[in-house]
């Protein structure tokens, strides 16, 4: 169990470990009605036999911006349908700062403390929750490819290398537009998700992350370098980074 949690999100965290589905292997004719992209990625990312898991576990190190940037390391458990608990400890200025983000039984919840003890950060209400919620979206589709051939996935194309996911979180429908390298390596993903604007108002606003390298696993291949942050697509995109982590080791649910 991940230090600082509480006792809801703990109790999250190990729901989340249970299996959602019996697993049935992947199929080569799966991604047959899917968009070419996708079916590119998806030919990559899944090989044949691989069980369609509808959860992940993750471990992943890299760097936060805490108003500079900082190292931490997290583990991360998420599904289809159950949302995700992320763990993690960030060092700033050489502080432990641990706790967790989460999106659990349709709630978000922010939570850190400095040394474990110290509260820094507690955040809960609705602008979190459907944060959350976007972030649960893209994130799903990141960490375990066999999401997308889940049926509350729905995929229509955009061109030759994007296409389009539509899927139903916390009562609303969130597209993410991925593209597909000619290897069939994700390189990048793409939504509008819920976010902070300045003086304490949220709303729509641009989102995406960049890929670079793979780490093959157990049939699945994930992106081992992420990148994300607000204004993906925009001049802003260079300043509104604000994680980048390197995915260490994951094991399906």
């Amino acid at each position: 169990m991940p230090r600082g949690l509480t006792e809801e999100a703990a109790r999250d965290w190990a729901a989340l470990a249970g299996p959602t589905a019996d697993p049935v292997p992947c199929r080569p004719d799966a991604t047959a009605a899917l968009p070419e992209p996708v079916r590119r990625w998806l030919g990559s990312a899944v090989a044949d036999g691989t069980p369609l898991a509808r959860a992940v576990e993750l471990r992943m190190h890299g760097e936060i911006f805490l108003g500079r940037w900082s190292p931490f390391t997290a583990v991360q458990r998420l599904s289809v349908t159950g949302g995700f608990v992320w763990a993690a400890t960030a060092r700033l200025l050489g502080l432990p700062i641990r706790g967790f983000d989460r999106w659990t039984s349709g709630t978000g919840e922010m939570r850190w403390r400095l040394f474990g003890l110290v509260p820094m950060i507690s955040a809960t209400g609705a602008d979190v929750t459907r944060s959350a919620a976007g972030r649960h979206t893209g994130e799903l589709l990141v960490a375990l490819p066999t999401a997308a051939l889940a049926p509350e996935v729905r995929w229509r194309p955009l061109d030759d290398d994007r296409a389009v996911a539509t899927l139903e979180v916390g009562e609303r429908a969130h597209e993410v537009t991925v593209t597909v390298r000619d290897d069939g390596a994700l390189a990048a993903l793409a939504m509008q998700r819920w976010g902070p604007l300045g003086r304490g108002a949220f709303g729509e606003r641009p989102f995406g992350a960049t890929f670079d390298g793979e780490l093959a696993i157990g049939g699945l291949r994930v992106p081992r370098r992420v990148t994300a942050g607000y204004g993906f697509g925009t001049d802003r995109w260079g300043d509104e980074q604000f994680i980048r982590w390197t995915v260490d080791d994951l094991r399906p649910c």
